[in-house]
């Protein structure tokens, strides 16, 4: 995050001696992001946050991608999905629903505290479509609820534990998220057109201080899984400062940009990825032209794949569809899509829309992972003409 929040205790200056009551000194990280040229955080652990005493390669579980082949609008029921284990974790029981080079998207039915876990391949966005929790990080506690996005910087060593059930969309990059470069300024601050600010932006309040010794912490890397066990408890820290830290976000914060007639994606826009955009689709008084036609106009998406997920209220365009509450629909580049038959008609004179929503656009292709061939309704393409081969 861009702007400056200092937690907990911190000498009056960086890199100098910095004592604890008993005299020895505290140990200083420095989390950092793009060689030491961007943004920051620098730490302070009450013992070596170095000290590993093992090392374990763990299997990959993920599965294997798929192309969309053949292409066509796909749509995926998230609720169709089913865990062995009635005991499923927000890292270890994520299921694959699609990826690129670029980005991995997951989803999960949370119901038990994960591991620690960190991401050392790039950042994460977590979604919680449900349920509520505590996203307990190194630099604190975020308590996160529905509607809740929760940016994790690359490296932020973390854990999910779920008050009740949580159902979280998982986004994987390779690299680094953060609000549109549109909406700030040349320092950083959100500037006056941005549809949320610094106001609505929540970081850890505290240190967490947690103790312990012999921790396993599970870390994805560029080249697969390891399991290190550090000689003490990586939640240690007693204060920290900088402009690099997890951040939580609430859906209903984001301001609708509206005017006359339709608006295009672009004013839905929230976060910036490599090679990927997320956009929220919130409730908004709807176009006030007096011709205006409400729902989107048929359109082909000539450089990305749009996945869309449902989380709240009606979407009028989807209607006739079998599009419901956490349902996923992929509208890949190389195919022209948009509303349903008779969606144009029944918004004429609407004013309002009552939806929530999430897209993910992409600027390469996405591929299918098992969760989505696990939970994909196959009826969908030929939902525009009502006739296909799947069809009764």
């Amino acid at each position: 995050m861009a702007y400056y929040r200092q937690v907990g205790e911190i000498p009056r200056k960086r890199h100098t001696q910095f004592r604890t009551p008993e005299g020895g000194l505290y140990a200083e990280e420095l989390m950092g992001v793009e060689g030491f040229s961007a943004d920051s955080a620098l730490l302070y652990h009450r013992h070596l946050p170095t000290a590993i005493i093992d090392a374990v390669t763990v299997e990959e579980t993920r599965g294997a991608l798929a192309p969309n082949l053949p292409l066509k609008p796909r749509h995926f029921k998230t609720p169709a999905l089913t865990w062995e284990n009635p005991e499923v974790d927000a890292v270890t029981g994520r299921r694959t629903l699609f990826g690129n080079a670029d980005v991995v998207i997951g989803f999960v039915t949370a119901t038990a505290p994960s591991p620690l876990y960190r991401n050392a391949a790039g950042d994460e966005l977590l979604y919680v479509q449900s349920g509520e929790g505590v996203v307990e990080t190194i630099y604190g506690a975020l308590p996160v609820a529905e509607g809740d996005y929760v940016v994790l910087p690359t490296s932020c060593t973390y854990r999910v534990v779920p008050s009740e059930p949580m159902n979280i969309l998982v986004l994987e990059a390779a690299g680094h998220i953060g609000p549109p470069k549109r909406y700030l300024s040349a320092k950083g601050q959100f500037l006056e057109h941005s549809p949320y600010c610094e106001r609505d932006v929540r970081g850890p309040a505290e240190p967490l201080l947690v103790d312990g010794e012999d921790v396993e912490v599970l870390v994805r890397h560029r080249a697969g899984l390891t399991r290190f066990t550090y000689a003490n408890h990586p939640f240690d820290v007693v204060g920290w400062d900088g402009c690099l830290y997890p951040w939580a976000f609430n859906i209903r914060d984001f301001e609708p940009i509206t005017g006359r007639v339709h608006q295009p994606p672009p004013v839905h826009q929230t976060f910036e990825g490599p090679n990927f955009v997320v956009c929220s689709f919130v409730p908004r008084k709807v176009d006030y032209h007096p011709l205006s036609i409400p729902v989107p106009y048929n359109h082909a998406n000539v450089d990305s794949d749009e996945l869309l997920f449902y989380v709240g209220g009606d979407y009028e365009a989807r209607k006739g569809s079998g599009i419901g509450l956490g349902s996923l629909s992929l509208h890949p580049s190389g195919c022209t899509h948009g509303p349903q038959p008779g969606a144009v008609e029944a918004s004429l004179g609407v004013d309002y829309f009552d939806e929530t929503a999430v897209m993910v656009d992409t600027f390469r292709p996405l591929d299918l992972g098992e969760a989505a061939l696990a939970s994909e309704d196959p009826k969908y393409a030929w939902s525009w003409a009502r006739r296909g081969p799947d069809l009764d």
